[in-house]
């Protein structure tokens, strides 16, 4: 019982920090294809009800950082991610944010723009739970024939 404990915490945790990590690692320890689409659903959205709390007191400090670092305040990605929410506002940042952003990033991005709540926690689940479902279909369906490839060429 313990053990699966841990299994759980291990994708739902991965997936508050790194999206992606939540079906890789869910597909690693051998839970199934439901059980790690909820837990990394589950972990994303975790991490946007707290950093969509404390968004803006993060942005702040990440701002002031970086102009104590002396770093400029617009950078390549900086201007996508403006081009992004100009375009598509929180349904494009949100659509984005489990595949080129973090949970913590994107969410902290849509709050520093001024995004409600409401509208937050409702297209970053839409987000988490299509992302989930297309992710780990890959993962688990792919994943087991790029393993059957390395084993064949590890044994070549």
């Amino acid at each position: 019982m313990f053990v699966e404990i841990v299994k759980y915490l291990s994708v739902y945790l991965v997936s508050m920090v790194k999206f992606f990590g939540g079906p890789l690692t869910g597909m690693s320890l051998g839970l199934s294809y439901i059980e790690t689409a909820l837990l990394t659903v589950a972990g994303m959205m975790t991490s946007v009800v707290i950093f969509s709390i404390i968004g803006q007191a993060v942005s702040k400090w990440f701002s002031a950082r970086r102009r104590a670092m002396k770093k400029p305040m617009f950078n390549k990605k900086n201007r996508r991610i403006v081009q992004v929410w100009q375009r598509f506002g929180v349904p494009g940042v949100a659509f984005l944010t489990p595949i080129l952003l973090t949970p913590i990033f994107g969410t902290i991005v849509v709050a520093l723009f001024g995004a409600p709540r409401k509208n937050i926690f409702l297209h970053m689940l839409w987000s988490a739970v299509f992302w989930s479902a297309l992710l780990n279909l890959m993962v688990f369906e792919f994943g087991q024939l790029a393993e059957g490839l390395f084993l064949s060429i590890k044994l070549w």
